[in-house]
């Protein structure tokens, strides 16, 4: 998946739970993508916040230590 359609996925994930208490838009976020999104995504995805996080909306760069890891 290109980088750009991964990043808008996610962000598009965060827009949705912005309305949430912190905390809650954090874990909802983490449990979306762990729950829903397959191990090359999530793979992809902890490789692109690793290179480019300023991609991410801040709620998803704190969201990625609570996502499940692959492997």
């Amino acid at each position: 998946m290109s980088p750009d359609k991964l990043a808008y996925m996610a962000n598009q994930i965060a827009k949705f739970f912005h309305s949430r208490p912190h905390d809650e838009a954090v874990a909802g976020i983490a449990e979306h993508i762990s729950n829903f999104w397959e191990p090359r995504m999530r793979k992809q995805f902890f490789e692109l916040l690793k290179q480019e996080d300023q991609r991410f909306d801040p709620l998803v760069r704190e969201a990625g230590a609570r996502i499940k890891p692959v492997g």
